[in-house]
């Protein structure tokens, strides 16, 4: 039986690869990534309680007001306010998490502008 996969099929089993190593908890969460089309999302999850402790995307803000989402400028102002945020609530370690992306592009650029803004992964 011959099976035809997508690169987002093959994206998420390479995602569940990862995630069997690594694991966020309290004080290191897990820095967790998504990319679509036109967005950029990012979320820091504590794996032993299962909740997020903070989130940001580039589609924040009202809806005319919004910039274009999908391109590098847009992965590093996500990374930026996602440390941002992190250092609000006193995190400064966590665990990447490229969500089986290949860490090039808008997700290089999220971690880079992460790390320059101050956290630690």
């Amino acid at each position: 039986m011959l099976t035809i996969s997508s690169k987002n099929t093959n994206r998420r089993h390479v995602h569940e690869r990862i995630r069997k190593k690594i694991l966020g908890t309290a004080g290191r969460p897990r820095l967790n990534v998504y990319r679509s089309l036109n967005h950029v999302y990012v979320q820091l999850i504590d794996d032993t309680q299962g909740t997020t402790l903070i989130a940001a995307h580039s589609a924040e803000g009202k809806k005319g007001e919004r910039k274009p989402g999908g391109n590098l400028a847009a992965a590093k102002e996500v990374g930026k306010l996602i440390a941002e945020r992190a250092q609000a609530k006193g995190i400064k370690e966590v665990v990447f998490d490229r969500g089986g992306y290949i860490y090039h592009g808008r997700v290089k650029a999220l971690a880079d502008a992460a790390r320059e803004a101050g956290l630690k992964f």
